[in-house]
């Protein structure tokens, strides 16, 4: 296949005509395939089946701080949960606080209690007047989400293959008090797959942002979930908050949600001592306790971080065949056309692919007509507003590998479909 910008009008539009007749032939099996969201599918589930099973009626249901599991109380949750979540984060369990099954329910959270409490000895964000957050982009849709459910203004920072633009970030932090944090996923970014390097995470950690309530929400969703023989590293941020006086800097979350069941897994913040404190000044009046019979539950059946990452293996045997296909697919039919480019994590749920300028909403209403789901384009930025119309995030992880193979065709083929409408303009 040539590459299409070199292709003269005539040529382009019998290519045109070819790929409409494989796309019409879709269509007419009104197919109902969907990789729109970053779904488990249903074999890595069934592998988390057992956990059900770990505790029983005649089960002790006691922890080392809990006489009884099954009754109120522990705000932070049980201690053998805490020292689970310490051993995943690389922190000490008296900074993690473990609570519901959602790391973005503790991500509003905690956004609320800084609009409403705030820390660091300032005002509550909400009594400052507009305040603003930097967003990596492309992000996460649901981040953005949370930020414009309060109202914050959203400020775009380009990522790059380390991460996003440092020096953009240090600027804009110290310079301007009303940036009040920043989202970041450090391992396995959503969408592109990114891992930080160690001189973007020493520069975090070495923040002096002109707001002293300025925080970081290091969204560390992804930190067991490797995919291949070559995963990433991500060098721990708690690690160096210490060597610039920024104990404070950092609230740090994560789940089991992609681990064993979301919507029925556990989710944990880790953070300084301060930082939690001001969290369960909130927390004290929404719950008594959150489910310590769910973390009694994972406590069991890990044990450890040994345990855990022995299950996540399994997670991989699933996901790295699909992760293949995807990316072996998009290399097959798209490599030589010089209309798409594409990230190849080592981890993570998702690929990211940039299309050409102006093309994403319209490959995705294709696919959309043909029987393919995809997110929605723009939903890797603020607001929805891709200034380039061109990036869409794939999640492979859900449909069926007989669905996923026939979603990634006519992907393929709405993408050249697009672009030669673009070109032929």
């Amino acid at each position: 296949m040539s590459n299409y910008s070199a292709m003269d009008k005539n040529t382009l539009n019998e290519e045109y005509k070819k790929l409409m007749e494989s796309y019409s032939a879709y269509k007419a099996q009104n197919l109902t395939l969907n990789m729109a969201r970053g779904k488990p599918g249903a074999q890595q589930l069934d592998i988390s089946n057992p956990i059900l099973n770990v505790i029983t009626t005649d089960s002790d249901f006691r922890s080392e701080d809990c006489p009884d599991c099954r009754n109120y109380g522990n705000l932070d949750g049980t201690v053998e949960a805490r020292t689970l979540f310490a051993e995943i984060l690389g922190v000490d369990k008296k900074n993690v606080f473990v609570g519901g099954n959602s790391s973005l329910n503790m991500m509003f959270d905690t956004i609320a209690c800084m609009m409403e409490l705030g820390c660091a000895g300032e005002k509550p964000w909400n009594q400052q007047g507009k305040i603003k957050f930097l967003c990596p982009v492309p992000g996460y849709d649901r981040h953005f989400g949370v930020t414009g459910y309060f109202g914050i203004e959203m400020i775009n920072v380009p990522m790059t293959e380390n991460g996003p633009d440092m020096d953009i970030v240090e600027e804009l932090v110290s310079k301007d008090a009303s940036i009040k944090g920043i989202w970041c996923i450090p391992k396995y970014s959503n969408p592109q797959g990114i891992t930080y390097s160690d001189e973007t995470v020493r520069r975090f950690a070495a923040l002096k942002p002109a707001a002293k309530d300025f925080r970081i929400m290091w969204d560390n969703a992804y930190i067991v979930h490797d995919i291949n023989s070559t995963p990433d590293s991500l060098l721990n941020i708690f690690d160096e908050l210490p060597k610039y006086g920024n104990e404070d800097l950092v609230f740090e979350f994560c789940s089991t949600s992609k681990i064993t069941f979301p919507g029925a897994g556990v989710a944990a913040i880790a953070a300084s001592e301060a930082n939690i404190n001001i969290l369960k000044k909130r927390y004290t009046f929404q719950t008594i306790g959150y489910d310590k019979m769910n973390m009694l539950r994972h406590v069991k059946y890990f044990k450890n971080l040994d345990g855990v990452l022995e299950h996540m293996q399994k997670h991989r045997a699933i996901l790295e065949p699909r992760f293949n296909m995807v990316l072996e697919t998009l290399d097959k039919q798209l490599s030589d056309c010089g209309i798409a480019v594409w990230t190849k994590p080592n981890g993570g749920y998702f690929v990211s692919v940039d299309v050409m300028e102006g093309c994403a909403k319209r490959v995705v209403e294709l696919c959309k007509e043909a029987g393919v789901v995809l997110t929605g384009a723009g939903a890797t930025y603020p607001y929805g507003k891709d200034p380039k119309d061109s990036n869409i995030r794939l999640a492979p992880t859900y449909p069926p590998v007989e669905e996923l193979e026939k979603a990634m065709d006519i992907f393929c083929i709405c993408i050249k479909l697009a672009a030669i409408e673009a070109l032929t303009k």
